[in-house]
């Protein structure tokens, strides 16, 4: 099996779609002219998770930096709604000048496979421009298991009449994709578990109540200061942005694994290359300053170089990957 790359957090939910198609205007044409004078009006980031969140607390982190690099204000709005495709469509209707951006997670790819019905293309209508943090997951068990590593988990799987059941934030999350992908590897029958967000999951750890979960160090360390929860693994192909000490699954019996969630930002699809560069640029900028590095560090992310053109080949193998996993393991996201 060919290495597996960082996947997806967030399912898109039905309820809303109806109203999203509605409220979206046809796409407007590409427009033709160069950067000019950009920017030469404020920038408006559309998120699409609530205030408070990982996501949300990322974004409003190198605001500041983003509008001192284009010398203009850098607006934040959270829009949620659909699993990110009410945020999304404001992007996919807006002009194609740089002004109205989307700062999205590794959902925006599993966004395609669970509503075929949006009135954009999330191929079509978007163009990356760059990465801003990678967020590994850890697998995490309930200390009323008495499991110390990822053989005694599987171990313990395949010794349960039942299948074990696994939290985490959400149908098409990296954890659900994890967690299937893990059970197809070992040959374990594993029951997913979704939760509204990784604190949920670290709750009913914490509680016994849940004997494994998938979440990021930021919504497990409290359960961990609590002594309610034992890390076993990273999802990640390297160990990185985790908990220290912890192995990934990958040196874990399992070669090729790597899923990691992730935050990056768009703009529309027809976007002049000067002002797309500009844009990759400032989130550069971003990105390197120390003390953002530090502050996402503390959140168990990792500050990445945006790199536009990669993140546009990192979304390819993503897609194809995620095609595979639902091939291989009839994981369904409907």
């Amino acid at each position: 099996m060919p290495p597996i790359t960082r996947v997806l957090d967030a399912p898109i939910r039905r309820r809303g779609l109806a109203a999203l198609a509605g409220a979206l205007l046809p796409a407007p044409a590409v427009l033709a002219q160069g950067s000019g004078t950009f920017p030469n009006r404020p920038i408006r980031v559309v998120i699409a998770f609530a205030a408070g969140g990982n996501s949300d607390t990322m974004v409003r982190m190198i605001q500041p930096r983003l509008s001192e690099f284009l010398g203009q204000n850098v607006v934040v709005e959270n829009r949620t709604g659909a699993g990110g495709a009410l945020a999304a469509g404001q992007i996919a209707a807006a002009p194609a000048d740089g002004h109205t951006l989307l700062f999205d997670a590794a959902s925006f790819v599993i966004a395609q496979f669970i509503q075929r019905n949006l009135p954009f293309d999330y191929e079509r209508d978007f163009m990356p421009v760059g990465m801003v943090a990678e967020v590994p997951y850890i697998l995490a068990v309930t200390n009323a298991t008495g499991i110390t590593d990822l053989k005694g988990y599987l171990d313990f799987a395949k010794a349960s009449r039942d299948p074990i059941p696994y939290g985490s934030p959400g149908v098409g999350n990296i954890g659900h994709l994890a967690g299937a992908l893990l059970a197809h590897r070992s040959g374990t029958k594993m029951e997913h578990i979704p939760y509204r967000g990784g604190a949920e999951v670290a709750r009913d750890l914490a509680a016994g109540t849940l004997p494994s979960g998938y979440l990021s160090a930021n919504s497990l360390h409290p359960v961990l200061e609590a002594g309610k929860a034992r890390p076993i693994a990273l999802t990640s192909g390297e160990r990185r942005g985790g908990i220290e000490g912890v192995p990934t699954i990958a040196e874990s019996g399992f070669p090729g694994f790597d899923l990691t969630s992730w935050n990056a930002m768009f703009c529309r699809a027809g976007t002049p290359e000067p002002i797309w560069r500009r844009l990759e640029e400032a989130v550069n900028f971003a990105t390197k300053d120390e003390d953002i590095r530090r502050r996402l560090g503390a959140m168990g992310a990792v500050a990445v170089s945006a790199e536009a053109d990669r993140l546009g080949e990192r979304l390819t193998r993503e897609r194809l990957m995620l095609r595979g996993l639902m091939q291989d393991t009839g994981i369904s996201f409907g």
